[in-house]
């Protein structure tokens, strides 16, 4: 009975995960139509590159690395998890699996490098 319960809690998780996304992308939406609709009444002038702004904001400059650390993060733990559980079958599979978050972290890591960001 209990291991019935198991993927129906992960599909669950996976779904309030989706929702919260969601919904914070709609809330993030419906504040920047609120802005510009109180600047309107106000009477400002918007030029279309304030509503691009408004509507799509700027990532942060290092928002690549960050990715990166998360990522090689991400990898490693896998591995040492697969390590930590002692069984010598379970070192292969685990390895595989973090190669593909710490590889995407490297990527991230040459493309922060590499973008064309001013310099400070």
């Amino acid at each position: 009975m209990e291991e019935e319960w198991i993927p129906i809690v992960m599909f669950i998780a996976v779904a309030v995960v989706f929702v919260f996304f969601f919904w914070f992308r709609f809330r993030g939406r419906a504040e920047a139509q609120h802005t510009i609709r109180a600047a309107l009444e106000r009477g400002h002038e918007l030029t279309p590159e304030i509503i691009d702004r408004l509507g799509h904001p700027k990532p942060a400059e290092d928002a690549d690395r960050r990715k990166a650390i998360i990522s090689i993060a991400l990898g490693v733990a896998v591995a040492a998890f697969g390590f930590i559980l002692g069984e010598r079958d379970a070192v292969r599979p685990f390895l595989a699996i973090s190669a593909f978050p710490f590889a995407l972290g490297i990527g991230f890591l040459i493309i922060s490098r590499f973008s064309d960001k001013p310099s400070s």
